[in-house]
């Protein structure tokens, strides 16, 4: 049955084909014609084309559904912190404490509002980053060559090939004329890879397959045709996309502290309300008065503001990094990049400019260093011989390497691009560099012939006529075939025959510049009155080019930085080994005794052995998309977090896995910023180091907010709870409580969550990822605070009630509002002392608001009514500011000698 359906009906048979092939490299062209049905020379009618599109679908990647805004905004209703104040708007609600609910709500809404608007931006914020692929292609369909849109092609399309051209399926190469194509977006290969049609074995792998395109590709010279084989999802392309989305994503640091917070906070509200209803039925309080109580505790103990305060801590990060060119797509990466220990970088475009620079030349028995990085035509030519940049052979040198060379410089968009093959791109800078002028040497040398290169050949010449009638000859290359062609070298002596002994230095030169991780091109000439038979004979040689994918000066010093806060760069690249070891050398990211893995090296190491050396590797190369995934999940392994950054589809698999993925906005896929959590609008790997500083300075921030949160209501509770568990009135009703949380927690908090960062912010290493967020400076402060306050406040209560309890409770949430806004004043630094760290303007305003505040609710009745409070007296006041006051001078002073003894690191 199956095999009569294959023969009534081409549609099903191509499918049967196409499934059981993925090598078509190893499939010379009449086999791929063959299996897809299609013609080489006609390409397929419209109509079968038509039917194909409807089979295949169209040849574009689908992408994940959006997150639809009501999504976003029920997903902040999910904090444990939100569900207990819900809880606590409940049972308000049934004790008759309607305005007590009603300032709850407000504060939770408020919270779920600001966190929907700051992820709701950031998605469509997004939007506008993103790139289609080429818009439309040209394909020959019922033996015509025409423009479609690139998402209607199918597979045995034909589609034609030229320079810029981005390449929009897969697809078997059928003719390659100089055809060069720039597949860093796929395999990380810097050097475009020059193509041809030769049947491969089918071991071949996916970087070395030469007579494939691949689609995301760019095509950067020549010409060529080629028949589709894969769309859409079906494409290597659309692999890796599918492939992302089975990657797991993990709970980022953050989420695990707030969830952490949220838990321990839960436990104490319920377990001291448990303990009040048991004391309160022994005691045969009133159910109303232990509903009372229990909703006063609890409202003590939950950080009414805490969601509002990290989100907005979060928010204010988002809109920082904005304007330092990141985009955040997801608020928790802010802090998780604080707490980074290692970096996972791709090189090309990443760490590197992607631009191949001219770095040394070999020139008269002389070695010239090249400055200047990328294709900005500016730079310097130093060597122990100053003359020699004056001299005629450099100047030939210079000139030849301009003529022979089918690549423009050109300025568009504020900056430098090169239209044409990069490495002929870094000589035309250089030429610039060097004083030519390329529109005005090439008008002046028109070329009348060329021989262009092969990968047979490794050569290419070129001839022009002169301003002095004659023609030069113009020769680049590899240099050993160069060398065969030459029979004399221009020295400072001239013109004069090369020996044998010559070429072998001359080689040995060449080797010493590979070995430096630079590709080496050779350069010769010779004038001749009328051009000849031999052409390439009897050349004149001039000198080697040695040029390399510089690394980002802005790169060097981000390094630089990573590694003196204790953070691990790591490069991964698919590039050759002995350019990945002289980049990273470079960067500073290599050292002696440092281990350079293979991916074929990696590809036969189990995932225990990588791990076990692990640490101690800091350059990958020629790695896939698995392999990359296999060293993140390795780093993971060991307790570390992992950053990953890229600008290529072959990066977002482990972008995914990472606990932090870092794309790319200008040079980026889709797919890589779809799965990343932050995107760079300027590809600039020092905006990583600036993200850092700023996910470090962020979750500070929050230590001091929960700091000086739990001071505050850990004394409240402990109050509370001694006055009711002794048999006392409870010192505070519930409308105190929530005000002094209101006033304390609110302006004042917000203002430690965007307090300066402390000096040693960049000095120090990552944070432990097990680090609970209560560490010793956490701890520390809140024990001085209840030492100190505690038992000062309970005496001042015990103080007040022969004066009637209304004037108790009234001292009291006087003493409490000024303590703990003196409270906010040390918070400033949980290390520092506020000598050293000065309060800044937002909290001293905060604090002065606040106070202000106090004042007016304390003179007026109506206003003291709505309180439950009576008009206070002198000693109120007293006592608040004498409280204030040792508080002050004990916390400041207590820092300064932690801080001697090495306690406070």
């Amino acid at each position: 049955m199956i095999k009569k359906l294959k023969r009534s009906c081409p549609i099903y048979s191509l499918v049967f084909h196409m499934k059981g092939t993925s090598n078509w490299h190893s499939l010379n062209k009449d086999e791929v014609e063959k299996i897809l049905n299609s013609n080489l020379l006609h390409g397929l009618s419209d109509a079968e084309a038509k039917s194909r599109l409807i089979k295949f679908g169209y040849n574009e990647l689908i992408r994940a559904k959006k997150i639809s805004p009501i999504r976003i905004f029920l997903s902040q209703f999910k904090s444990i912190l939100i569900w207990i104040l819900l809880i606590a708007i409940a049972i308000s609600l049934i004790i008759g404490e309607e305005i007590d609910a009603l300032v709850i709500f407000i504060i939770v809404m408020i919270s779920s509002i600001l966190g929907f608007v700051q992820e709701y931006r950031a998605e469509r914020a997004l939007d506008a980053l993103r790139k289609m692929l080429s818009p439309t292609i040209t394909v020959i369909r019922d033996s015509k060559e025409i423009s479609i849109p690139t998402k209607e092609i199918v597979p045995g399309d034909i589609i034609v090939l030229k320079e810029g051209d981005k390449i929009p399926a897969d697809a078997r190469l059928i003719e390659a004329i100089n055809l060069q194509v720039n597949e860093a977006s796929l395999t990380g290969e810097s050097v475009p890879v020059l193509k041809n049609v030769s049947t491969l074995p089918i071991e071949t792998p996916l970087p070395d397959r030469r007579n494939m395109v691949f689609s995301g590709t760019e095509v950067v010279s020549g010409k060529g045709r080629a028949i589709v084989v894969a769309t859409g999802m079906s494409t290597e392309f659309g692999k890796i996309a599918k492939f992302v989305t089975i990657a797991e994503k993990e709970e980022s640091p953050l989420e695990r502290r707030a969830k952490e917070i949220g838990k321990w906070f839960g436990i104490i509200a319920l377990s001291i309300t448990a303990l009040l209803i048991f004391f309160g039925i022994i005691r045969g309080l009133s159910i109303m008065d232990i509903f009372l109580f229990s909703v006063a505790l609890a409202v003590a103990a939950v950080p009414e503001a805490l969601p509002a305060v990290v989100t907005g801590s979060l928010a204010i990060g988002m809109y920082r990094m904005a304007r330092r060119n990141a985009l955040v797509r997801k608020m928790p990466a802010v802090e998780t990049l604080g707490s980074v220990t290692v970096i996972c970088s791709d090189k090309t475009g990443t760490l590197t400019k992607g631009e191949m620079t001219v770095r040394k030349i070999y020139c008269l028995n002389n070695i010239i260093e090249v400055s200047g990085v990328g294709y900005e035509p500016k730079g310097d030519f130093k060597s122990n011989n100053p003359n020699i940049v004056k001299s005629e052979g450099f100047k030939l040198l210079m000139l030849s390497s301009l003529l022979c060379n089918d690549a423009e410089l050109i300025h568009e968009g504020g900056g430098w691009k090169i239209k044409g093959d990069p490495t002929e791109g870094a000589l035309v800078v250089a030429a610039i560099k060097a004083g030519f002028q390329q529109d005005e040497i090439r008008s002046s040398y028109p070329r009348i012939g060329e021989i262009p290169f092969s990968s047979e050949r490794k050569l290419m010449t070129t001839i022009h006529s002169t301003p002095e009638g004659d023609r030069l000859i113009c020769m680049k290359g590899a240099s050993e075939r160069v060398l065969d062609r030459c029979t004399y070298i221009y020295s400072e002596k001239g013109i004069e025959e090369i020996t044998k002994d010559v070429k072998d230095r001359i080689l040995k030169i060449n080797d010493e510049m590979a070995k430096e991780a630079l590709r080496v091109l050779a350069i010769a000439y010779r004038r001749v009155d009328e051009v000849d038979d031999n052409i390439e004979g009897n050349m004149i040689f001039l000198g080697l080019m040695g040029m390399l994918d510089p690394p980002r000066e802005e790169a060097l010093r981000a390094v630089e930085v990573c590694k003196q806060i204790g953070i691990k760069p790591i490069m991964i690249t698919g590039d050759h080994k002995l350019t990945a070891m002289a980049v990273a050398k470079e960067l500073g990211i290599y050292s002696e005794g440092d281990i350079v893995l293979t991916g074929e090296e990696l590809e036969k190491m189990s995932e225990e052995d990588l791990e076990g050396i692990v640490e101690k590797v800091t350059v990958y190369a020629r790695v896939s998309p698995e392999h990359k995934l296999k060293i993140v999940k390795a780093w993971k392994r060991r307790g570390q977090i992992v950053a990953m950054t890229g600008d290529g589809v072959n990066d977002a698999p482990a972008l995914k896995q990472a606990d932090i993925g870092v794309a790319m906005g200008i040079t980026g896929t889709e797919v890589t910023k779809e799965t990343a959590d932050m995107v760079l609008a300027d590809d600039n790997f020092a905006t990583i180091v600036n993200a850092i500083e700023l996910g470090r300075w962020i979750y500070d921030n929050i230590k001091k907010y929960l700091t000086y949160l739990l001071q505050a209501n850990f004394i409240e509770v402990l109050i509370l709870s001694l006055a009711v568990f002794m048999g006392y009135p409870t010192p505070l009703l519930p409308v105190h409580i929530l005000y002094v949380n209101l006033a304390t927690d609110g302006l004042p908090a917000i203002a430690l969550g965007v307090s300066p960062p402390d000096p040693d912010i960049m000095r120090r290493p990552p944070r432990n990822p097990r680090e609970s967020i209560f560490t010793k400076d956490v701890k520390s402060m809140i024990l001085r605070t209840i030492i100190i306050g505690a038992p000062f406040i309970f005496w001042a209560f015990l103080f007040s009630l022969p004066s009637g309890i209304d004037l108790a409770r009234s001292r009291i949430f006087t003493i409490f509002v000024l303590f703990e806004l003196t409270l906010a004043i040390s918070c400033r630094s949980l290390k520092y002392s506020i000598f050293e760290t000065k309060p800044h303007k937002f909290l001293l305003l905060a604090i002065i608001w606040e106070i202000l505040l106090l004042i007016i609710l304390l003179s007026f009745p109506i206003t003291r009514h709505a309180l439950e409070i009576v008009e206070i007296d002198s000693y109120a006041i007293w006592l608040a500011l004498i409280l204030s006051m040792i508080t002050l001078i004990t916390m400041e002073s207590s820092k300064v000698i932690l801080r001697k003894i090495n306690y406070l690191k």
